[in-house]
C-alpha cells in the first residue's frame, strides 16, 4: 500500500512544481514587460525639483551698485 501511494504522489508533486514554476516564470516576466509604477514620494520629488529649476531659471542677479570709480572720474576731468 505505501509503494503504491509513493508511485502516485512523488510524480504528482514533481507535476505540481513543474506547474507552480512555470506559472511563476510566465508571472514574472508578464511584469518586466509593465512599466515600473512611481511612488507617490518618488512624484513629489520629481516636482519639487522640477518647481526649484524654474525659479531658477526666473531668478535675476540682484545689480550692485557701486561708487563711481575715482581714476575714471579723474580721468574725464
Amino acid at each position: 500500500m505505501y509503494k503504491i501511494f509513493m508511485l502516485i504522489t512523488i510524480p504528482a508533486l514533481i507535476i505540481g512544481w513543474v506547474i507552480y514554476w512555470l506559472w511563476m516564470r510566465k508571472i514574472i516576466e508578464e511584469e518586466k514587460k509593465q512599466p515600473k509604477k512611481e511612488s507617490q514620494r518618488l512624484t513629489k520629488t520629481k516636482g519639487e525639483i522640477s518647481e526649484w529649476a524654474q525659479k531658477m531659471a526666473n531668478f535675476k542677479k540682484p545689480e550692485i551698485k557701486r561708487p563711481p570709480n575715482q581714476y575714471e572720474q579723474n580721468k574725464q576731468e
